[in-house]
């Protein structure tokens, strides 16, 4: 129940977004939403229909024909047609969601352990954070993705979508701020006792404060 409540907050919810990936798991979970609902009302429109029919249907064969488009059109074309646009949509989702080259791209890792996360910057890695992400605004950032001891999950909800954090493997994952703030993220992986805290921030800092966090760190 802690987590659901906690999901429901604005601060952790991906219908706040902050990012152009967020708004774009946003735009898909009101599409799911909108389908799911008229779907919904179909099928209660269908069911108060059927509660009038005539006890004695005629016999003459127009019956049998109806019966024969309800289950072919409503049961077997309906259904089909909208799985296809809905699958059709969220593959187009997810293709804009790869991590593809791009300009003034910035590369973080994420390194996940039983409760913590660390954070390192650049080629060397020399700076390193404990619990705080340090992103620059605006810009388009890859966070790659590991573990040091079992399967954790990385997730900022406003930012973007969760990602697993797996031993001996590196994910990576495109993640944006539109614009500087403080961002909360949250391992979503049951991983053993203390999984409720494994929380972490992403600071989103403007040009000017990104350039001072690279110079002096954060150690």
């Amino acid at each position: 129940m802690l987590q659901i409540a906690t999901g429901c907050q604005a601060r952790l919810s991906m219908l706040h977004p902050a990012g152009p990936a967020a708004h774009t798991i946003a735009d898909l979970w009101w599409v799911m939403l909108a389908c799911g609902l008229a779907i919904f009302l179909l099928v209660m429109a269908l069911l108060i229909a059927a509660s009038y029919r005539p006890a004695n249907p005629s016999v003459d064969g127009k019956d049998e024909s109806g019966t024969r488009v309800w289950i072919w059109g409503f049961g077997l074309g309906f259904p089909l047609v909208t799985l296809a646009a809905l699958t059709g949509y969220g593959l187009s989702i997810g293709e804009r969601l790869l991590p593809r080259e791009a300009l003034d791209l910035v590369t973080v890792q994420a390194e996940a352990r039983q409760w913590a996360w660390t954070f390192r910057y650049g080629e060397d890695q020399v700076i390193a954070t404990e619990g705080v992400l340090h992103i620059p605004a605006g810009r388009p950032v890859n966070v790659e993705i590991t573990s040091t001891d079992v399967i954790h999950s990385f997730w900022v909800p406003r930012l973007a979508g969760k990602l697993d954090a797996i031993p001996g493997h590196v994910n990576v994952l495109r993640i944006e701020a539109a614009r500087p703030g403080t961002y909360d993220g949250q391992s979503a992986e049951f991983s053993g006792r203390g999984y409720r805290e494994h929380v972490f921030k992403v600071e989103a800092h403007d040009a000017a404060s990104w350039a001072t966090f690279l110079v002096g760190g954060t150690q």
